[in-house]
C-alpha cells in the first residue's frame, strides 16, 4: 500500500513503485492513494489528492473534517485489500491520521513513513509522535537520523528523489520552438506551487512580479509548469493575466522548460531543488496564512525554508517570505539576475556545491527506498 497526497509525494510513490516492479516483476500489486504519477504505476486512488492538499496550520484545521474522511477511506481500502505493507509518503497531517487508523486496526501490518517531518527545523515533539505511529522511516536528509533514533524509531537513510532527476531527456531548443523563442531571448519559469492554497497566496505576487519584469523587457518570454494537482486552476488564473504566459503541463514539458530556462521564480517546496540541479538561478517566494504565520514564526529554528540553502547555511538563493513575497521585492531579485550573466552564473555554482553537500550523485533513492521497505517487510515476514 502507498499513500501520498501533494504532488511531490505521487513522485516519490511513482518511484518507489517503478523500483518495487524491477525487483519484484508480476509478483507485485498497489493499492493506496495518490496523484497521476502513482495511477499510472497501477496505484488506483478512491479520491482526488487536491481534495487533501492543504498548506497552513489555519486551513488545516477549517478542513479538518474532510481530512479525517478521507483517512477513513484509505483506511477502508486497506481493510479490503489486506496490503502486505503499507508506506505513508510525507504530508505530515494527512499520514499520521492514517498510520494511527491502520495501527489500531491492523497491529501487525508493517507501517513506513516516507520523508519525515522536518523536526531539525520546527515541532521536535512529532519525532515521538511519529515513533510511536510507525515502524521504520526512510528519510531524505542525512542529519534526520539523530532526531528519531532517539525516540526509538529506527532510520534508513535513502537520500532525496529530486536529486536524481533524469535531465538527459530534456530538449530546451524543442521548449524554445513550441513559446516562439529564439536561442539569445531570455525565458522566465515561475513555479507558483502545486498546493491549492499556494496558487492563491503566491500567484498573485508573482504575476506583480512578472507584469514589472514585463514592462521593462517586452521581448521575456514567461514560463509556467503546472503541477497536475492544480494545472486547471493555475490555467484559469493565468487567462486574466495582461501578457502572454506559456502554461506547460506533464513531465517532459516541464524538463525542458527548466533546462532553457534563464532564470526561476519559484514557490518553496521540492521544485526548488530540481531548479538548482538543472542549473537555473532562482529566486524563491513563499507566502502562508497570517494566523498560521504568526504561530510558526516563534517555532521556527532554522533561517532557512530552502533545503540547498539550509545544507549551505547560507542565502544562496534569496528568499522573500510573507510580507517581503512582494511583486517590486521579487522583481528586483530577478531582474538582478536576468541582466547579470555573472551572478547567474556565481549562484549557480553555489547552487551545486550545496545540492553536493545533500548528496548529489549519489545512489538513486527509488531504489534504495525499495530495497529498504522489502528488508522490512522480510524481518516482519
Amino acid at each position: 500500500m502507498l499513500v501520498a497526497a501533494e504532488a511531490s509525494g505521487d513522485d516519490r510513490g511513482a518511484g518507489l513503485a517503478r523500483a518495487l516492479k524491477r525487483r519484484l516483476g508480476e509478483g507485485v500489486r498497489f493499492v493506496g492513494v495518490g496523484g497521476e504519477r502513482m495511477a499510472a504505476e497501477g496505484v488506483r486512488s478512491p479520491f482526488d489528492i487536491a481534495d487533501i492538499s492543504i498548506l497552513g496550520l489555519l486551513e488545516g484545521l477549517m478542513a479538518y473534517p474532510r481530512i479525517v474522511r478521507r483517512a477513513d477511506e484509505t483506511a477502508a481500502v486497506a481493510a479490503r485489500e489486506r496490503p502486505d505493507v503499507a508506506v505513508l509518503i510525507d504530508s505530515w497531517g494527512f499520514t499520521l491520521r492514517v498510520a494511527q487508523r491502520l495501527r489500531r486496526q491492523f497491529p501487525e501490518l508493517p507501517l513506513i513513513k516516507y520523508v519525515g517531518p522536518q523536526v531539525w527545523a520546527t515541532r521536535p515533539g512529532r519525532a515521538k509522535t511519529l515513533a510511536a505511529a510507525v515502524d521504520h522511516l526512510l528519510s531524505i536528509h542525512a542529519f534526520d537520523a539523530p532526531y528519531f533514533e532517539a525516540e526509538g524509531l529506527p532510520v534508513t537513510f535513502v537520500g532525496n528523489s529530486a536529486l536524481s532527476l533524469d535531465f538527459s531527456k530534456a530538449d530546451p531548443v524543442r521548449l524554445r520552438r513550441q513559446i516562439g523563442a529564439d536561442p539569445a531571448d531570455s525565458i522566465l519559469l515561475v513555479l507558483p506551487g502545486s498546493r491549492p492554497g499556494e496558487i492563491q497566496r503566491v500567484l498573485p505576487p508573482f504575476e506583480d512580479a512578472v507584469r514589472r519584469l514585463k514592462a521593462d523587457r517586452p521581448g521575456l518570454h514567461v514560463v509556467i509548469p503546472a503541477a497536475p494537482t492544480v494545472a486547471e486552476l493555475v490555467k484559469a488564473c493565468v487567462a486574466g493575466w495582461p501578457f502572454r504566459a506559456h502554461v506547460i503541463e506533464g513531465d517532459q514539458g516541464k524538463l525542458d522548460a527548466m533546462k532553457a530556462a534563464t532564470v526561476a521564480l519559484a514557490c518553496s517546496g521540492t521544485v526548488t531543488t530540481e531548479l538548482a540541479l538543472a542549473g537555473v538561478p532562482l529566486v524563491v517566494g513563499y507566502r502562508i496564512g497570517t494566523v498560521t504565520y504568526a504561530l510558526l514564526k516563534g517555532l521556527i529554528r532554522t533561517r532557512y525554508i530552502t533545503l540547498f540553502n539550509i545544507a549551505a547555511q547560507a542565502f544562496v538563493a534569496p528568499e522573500l517570505v510573507q510580507g517581503e513575497c512582494t511583486g517590486a521585492n521579487l522583481a528586483r531579485e530577478v531582474a538582478l539576475r536576468l541582466d547579470g550573466a555573472e551572478l547567474r552564473a556565481h549562484q549557480v555554482e553555489a547552487q551545486y556545491a550545496a545540492l553536493d553537500a545533500m548528496g548529489r550523485g549519489g545512489p538513486d533513492p527509488s531504489e534504495a527506498a525499495a530495497e529498504a521497505v522489502l528488508k522490512v517487510l522480510a524481518g516482519r515476514q
